[in-house]
């Protein structure tokens, strides 16, 4: 009786390779690894400050109003989406403009621009889950730093700033 020789043709080669690459998702998915984070607790409350500076908007008060109402804003860290987070607090940021008197003193006042062309100037104060990283704190599977461009959405706008601040652990 001869004996049949096997041979592992292309197909079944790009067969196993699909499979192994459909392994390895699974277990390096993000959701997989916030999961473990979370049941390990490794996950710490982090506490992210956005600064969004002048957004035209018809109304900004009542977005900041809406914000605070919702409690809950939508991020998107680097064109990638991460979720809903917590907003503990939405300040809102005054304009202000410098100039020199002519004996040399620096003088600010309110912006009186503000009344006719009026922008969204706020501090949004974001609570979430996190970990120390090895480059800065990882939040929404994503090293963030201060500096960082983000977007937040709310159920009636969304704005773009930049993260001022964080805090790992309690606050």
């Amino acid at each position: 009786m001869a004996q049949a020789s096997r041979r592992i043709g292309l197909v079944d080669a790009g067969a196993a390779l699909a499979v192994l690459l459909a392994a390895g998702g699974v277990i390096w998915s993000p959701k997989l690894s916030g999961a473990l984070a979370r049941a390990t607790g490794s996950l710490t409350p982090v506490t992210v400050l956005v600064d969004i500076r002048g957004i035209p908007a018809a109304d900004p008060q009542s977005l900041i109003a809406e914000a605070r109402r919702d409690g809950r804003v939508a991020i998107v860290i680097r064109n990638q989406p991460h979720g809903t987070v917590a907003v503990k607090d939405v300040i809102p940021l005054p304009r202000r403009i410098a100039t020199l008197s002519p004996t040399g003193a620096l003088l600010t006042a309110p912006d009186p621009n503000q009344q006719v062309f009026s922008t969204l100037d706020a501090r949004f104060v974001l609570q979430g889950e996190g970990r120390k990283g090895a480059d800065g704190v990882v939040f929404g599977n994503q090293n963030l730093k201060v500096g960082a461009p983000i977007e937040l959405e709310g159920s009636g706008f969304r704005v773009s700033g930049s993260v001022t601040g964080l805090k790992l652990g309690g606050s």
